[in-house]
């Protein structure tokens, strides 16, 4: 990946629009400016929605891609569909403590607590 991949849109759901007018939308996992490439992942091909007529339309694919690097010069739009999700914090480390039988969440140790009592 390039320097760029720190970007905040990476990982962001998003609509690609290539100059021949087939839409696709995927994970945005790099954007590299110095060879001018944006590069998404699990992506669908939508086709040309209208944006052709006649012989010249191309319809939708069955089936994702995995792995798409597209020409930046022949992206004629792109848009975030939908923003990165938040990960989530990493649990605190478990004391080694041989005490501890198992981890797990609190609403069920909780649970668990109960019937202990």
């Amino acid at each position: 990946m390039s320097a760029q991949s720190s970007n905040s849109s990476i990982r962001s759901r998003i609509s690609l629009i290539s100059k021949s007018d087939i839409r696709y939308v995927g994970t945005l996992v790099d954007i590299n400016s110095e060879d001018s490439t944006v590069a998404l992942e699990d992506v669908r091909s939508f086709g040309t929605e209208g944006r052709r007529s006649g012989e010249d339309e191309i319809p939708p694919s069955a089936a994702p891609y995995e792995y798409i690097i597209f020409r930046g010069s022949d992206v004629k739009d792109l848009r975030i569909e939908e923003a990165p999700k938040e990960a989530k914090p990493a649990p605190p480390p478990v004391p080694n403590d041989p005490a501890i039988l198992g981890v797990s969440q609190a609403v069920l140790v909780s649970h668990t607590l109960r019937h202990l009592q």
